[in-house]
């Protein structure tokens, strides 16, 4: 481990060691920031630089910002400027639509920012659907650290019923086949060349009962890590229907039964939490503690992390556009922003809460809204202690 020390307009930054990511080590959960600095900081910046892509899933949170034809980006310069100025910088996040849709994107954007980030001694993560060229693939890897794509599909045709839902013109089976084939050997070559590639799956009426297949084909693969999300109900999403708290908490255990206990699995924005009354949520959260290689990530949005849209500037607490945009970097520091939201807005003061007994920082706002719409986790206490 190094210490890394990032000069620039007259800046410095001690950011600490740089260690390997791990089940003891994920930078992104905001609960390592909260317990270091005493309060939220925002760590983490996002940014969305595609808003088109070459599917359109049933599920996508982002589905109804997915144009065909972008406009121009902000500088690039300005981007580095407002990253410079968060002093508590510890990790990016590239996002989309398909960020490597456009060879130029990954030329002039991607690869600078994740150049920048190295400079600095800050964690990079791209999300993509690996369905494109390896070469993209391969010029990004050597500068980044997480690649996350996206994975729910038990075979090729589940990729297409799932993947091709808004599609403005139909897509044949036999060129999603295609696109399937070459997201698994693209994902395969990066997983051997050395790079983290971390699938996520969503939790949904579709996949809740075919998890531990799905688990079975990235550790194929060789995905070094396996992401466990509920369904996010926003956008495409939102006229999903919505699966029960029961089949919910059914389904992560069935996947811990049948899992490769050698892989991280990584669970996030789950809906149990340690101030609940329910017996079988405490049963659930003790499991997922004290299993190998388990891991459940706080809500980054809102509490350590900012997205920013690289096409018009603005600035919002989640990628997820249900909350509208909370400032602009033409006009304000991205700290400054974060600041604003933390003790301004009341969405974000009626889920600014923490239990260090159940290593917690609050719901997810869409999570919360959709299971626990009465509730005000500010005036409930933890009823378990893990650890």
């Amino acid at each position: 481990m190094n210490t890394v020390h990032h000069h620039d307009r007259n800046k410095e930054w001690a950011v600490g060691t740089v260690s390997k990511l791990s089940p003891m080590n994920d930078p992104w959960d905001p609960i390592g920031s909260l317990k270091r600095y005493g309060e939220h900081r925002l760590t983490s910046v996002e940014m969305t630089v595609a808003q088109v892509c070459n599917m359109r899933c049933e599920h996508c949170a982002v589905g109804h910002t997915l144009i065909m034809r972008e406009p121009n980006m902000l500088p690039l310069d300005l981007m580095l400027k407002k990253l410079d100025q968060v002093r508590d910088l510890e990790t990016i996040s590239i996002t989309g639509g398909e960020p490597t849709f456009h060879m130029s994107t990954v030329k002039d954007y991607i690869i600078p920012i994740l150049k920048y980030a190295r400079e600095r001694g800050i964690r990079s993560q791209l999300n993509s659907n690996v369905t494109l060229d390896y070469a993209r693939y391969e010029m990004i890897a050597p500068y980044l650290d997480v690649m996350h794509i996206s994975f729910n599909y038990t075979n090729a045709m589940d990729f297409h019923e799932v993947g091709f839902v808004h599609s403005n013109h139909q897509i044949s089976s036999s060129v999603t086949g295609k696109w399937f084939d070459q997201m698994m050997e693209n994902t395969r070559k990066l997983t051997e060349g050395g790079l983290l590639v971390s699938a996520e799956s969503m939790i949904n009426y579709r996949t809740h009962h075919k998890l531990g297949e799905i688990h079975r084909l990235i550790d194929e693969m060789g995905c070094q890590r396996h992401e466990v999300h509920p369904m996010y109900p926003s956008s495409f999403a939102s006229s999903l229907p919505v699966l029960s708290i029961d089949n919910f908490r059914q389904s992560i255990n069935q996947l811990l039964d049948v899992r490769n206990k050698e892989m991280w699995m990584l669970f996030g924005t789950l809906p149990f939490y340690g101030c609940s009354t329910n017996p079988e949520d405490h049963t659930l959260l003790k499991r997922l503690y004290e299993e190998p290689n388990v891991t459940v990530r706080n809500d980054p949005d809102g509490r350590n992390r900012l997205n920013v849209n690289m096409f018009n500037g603005e600035v919002y607490v989640t990628d997820f556009a249900d909350i509208p945009s909370f400032g602009s970097i033409y006009e304000e520091e991205l700290d400054d922003i974060f600041n604003r939201w933390l003790s301004t807005h009341p969405l974000a003061q009626s889920v600014n809460c923490h239990c260090p007994s159940a290593a917690c920082c609050g719901p997810n706002l869409l999570v919360a809204n959709m299971y626990y719409p009465n509730v005000d986790f500010k005036n409930r206490q933890s009823n378990i202690t893990l650890g």
